[in-house]
């Protein structure tokens, strides 16, 4: 069997006492994930991938939206520069204050990646996007009597 990569994550929208905005925000957001499709070249990033939950309270979404997305790749972490990529260009079309990528691979272990909009939160088409790159492997040590 080859080898499996999981890809998985959140992404945070604007917490807001403005309706309108919040509206506004929200279905740009959607509309964003709506546009990626069903169809991509490897790695791909689609529409199936992601989950956006309503705007009810009492189902997911309390102050904040949390568009969370998941999938399994056959070794992605080879083609990772082009996922991030991909994904970034998602986010600037977005309102957001963090997005979070986890990469666990079988080979190289386990990969957070952390993006958090300066200011407040960021708006479509914000040029500026950090990420934060956090390592975890594990390795198990063999004792020699």
């Amino acid at each position: 069997m080859e080898q499996e990569s999981i890809v998985y994550g959140v992404i945070r929208d604007v917490p807001s006492s403005d309706l309108g905005f919040l509206a506004k925000a929200r279905l740009i957001n959607c509309d964003a994930i709506l546009d990626l499709g069903e169809s991509d070249e490897f790695p791909y990033l689609t529409t199936s991938m992601f989950s956006i939950p309503t705007d009810d309270p009492l189902q997911g979404t309390y102050h904040t939206q949390v568009i969370h997305f998941a999938a399994s790749y056959q070794a992605v972490e080879y083609e990772w520069e082009r996922w991030i990529k991909k994904f970034e260009s998602l986010l600037k079309k977005m309102y957001w204050v963090s997005a979070t990528v986890h990469l666990e691979t079988e080979l190289s272990g386990k990969h957070s990646f952390v993006w958090e909009a300066p200011g407040n939160y960021h708006k479509p088409d914000e040029q500026e996007l950090k990420v934060r790159c956090e390592w975890e492997h594990e390795v198990s040590f063999l004792k020699t009597p």
